[in-house]
């Protein structure tokens, strides 16, 4: 019996850090890109930095960003959504 349990802990083990071999790889792997974006909304502006897998999804994070700090309600957000950044920039480390 105590072999058996031996196994299973050793089995458990394996599999602990091969989780968290995934969950670190995966982290590593969504912050590839940094962009800085500006958005002019309504008169105001908000420049907002984030970090993606790729430059559509870094960029539409820091727009998110900006337009929930520069939009009123559901409705303005989804409209400032939809315009074009004032300016893109990619951050370099």
């Amino acid at each position: 019996m105590a072999k058996r349990s031996n196994k299973m802990t050793w089995i458990i083990g394996v599999g602990v850090i091969f989780l968290l071999g995934v969950l670190v790889y995966s982290t590593l792997q969504a912050t590839h890109a940094e962009y800085e974006v500006c958005m002019t909304f309504k008169g105001g502006s908000h420049c907002a930095n984030a970090t993606g897998a790729n430059y559509n999804e870094a960029v539409r994070s820091a727009e998110e960003i900006d337009c929930q700090l520069l939009a009123r309600g559901r409705d303005e957000t989804m409209v400032c959504l939809d315009t074009q950044p004032s300016s893109v920039h990619q951050v370099t480390k």
